[in-house]
Formats: C-alpha cells, structure tokens, sequence
C-alpha cells in the first residue's frame, strides 16, 4: 500500500487528484500509476487505469495472480477494468471519502480488502475539502449547491 500513497502523493504534488494504485504479482511491482487527468486532460486516467496502462500488456494469467492495490474504492470504470481484465484480489486504502464498485467487484468474486488506512482518509479528506468542483469532475458528479 505504502507504493500506492506515494503514487498518491505525486499525483498530488503535480496539481491532480491524489489517488494512486500499483499492480503487484508474485510480489513485484508490474505497474504503478497515479490519477493523471489534470495533467493529461484525460477523460479515464484514473490511479488504477493508470497502473493497468503502465504495466504494458500482459497475459490473462498475469492478471489473474495479481493484487492491484488502491488508495481509494475504485469506481464504476475501474472497477470494469479489474473485472475485464480478471484481476481477483484487490486491497483498498479508503472508502469513507468514497464508495465505489466494491459490491460489484465482490460479487463477481473479487476478493477485497479494506484497509481504511488514516493516510489514505486524510489525504482525500484534505483535497475534498479544498478542491470540490475538482473532486465532482473527477467522480463523475454535479457540483453540490
């Protein structure tokens, strides 16, 4: 996890959204990413997207004795992607800022484990709390009145 925040915290450092992933097989990092949509103008680089981009094509059994760790509960997006590319285990730094796809993923049979882990919460509390209209975007929402 700990390679997860600190993709977190580049994406942050570079003036995006701090959430971060790495994809892990048989205990080697194979890809690593970090939310780039402010940097790219991307409309998909999540941090988990990113991570999958980043570990170049591989084989299904590659994906399917992988962990793909995340700061945050990946989204209705990702979420596809961890299921069409058939990664089974996924740990999760936070889902108190956000509640993603875990009830998909779990039924599909992904394991997941959430860690609630405190830097993960005050990291997204933090940039939430600044960065509203930027947030929204990002998770595909209005903007609260």
């Amino acid at each position: 996890m700990q390679a997860a925040i600190d993709e977190a915290n580049k994406g942050l450092d570079e003036g995006g959204i701090p959430i971060g992933s790495v994809i892990v097989h048989k205990g080697r990092i194979i890809g690593r990413g970090h939310n780039r949509r402010v940097q790219q103008g991307s409309a998909i680089l999540h941090g988990e997207m990113d991570a999958l981009e980043n570990a170049g094509r591989q084989p299904a059994s590659v994906y399917a004795e992988a962990t793909l760790y995340t700061t945050l509960s990946p989204c209705a997006m990702c979420s596809g992607a961890i299921l069409l590319y058939g990664i089974r285990q996924v740990v999760i730094g936070e889902n108190r800022t956000f509640l993603g796809e875990e009830a998909l993923l779990a039924n599909r049979g992904v394991q997941l484990q959430v860690l609630n882990d405190h830097r993960c919460v005050t990291l997204m509390e933090q940039f939430i709390s600044a960065n509203p209209v930027l947030w929204n975007e990002d998770i595909g929402e209005e903007p609260q009145a």
